[in-house]
């Protein structure tokens, strides 16, 4: 048997930390942006303005995984 950690090669666990492990993060920082938004008392328009500004990184991962997707990369 190759290398492996139960069953998995390291190619598969990297992808599967990748995508989970930094999909978690961006649900954990997209909270955060919440509670920046609520403590700041930005209203509704400063809040979509937060969240816009501070989850264009965020969508660019996302974009990426859905263009691999689509190409079967």
């Amino acid at each position: 048997m190759e290398n492996s950690l139960f069953g998995l090669t390291e190619g598969q666990i990297a992808q599967f930390g990748l995508t989970f492990g930094v999909g978690a993060f961006i649900l954990y920082m997209l909270f955060i942006v919440l509670n920046l938004a609520l403590e700041s008392k930005a209203g509704k328009f400063g809040t979509f303005i937060i969240f816009l500004v501070l989850s264009l990184g965020m969508l660019g991962f996302v974009a990426k995984n859905i263009i691999q997707w689509v190409l079967g990369i």
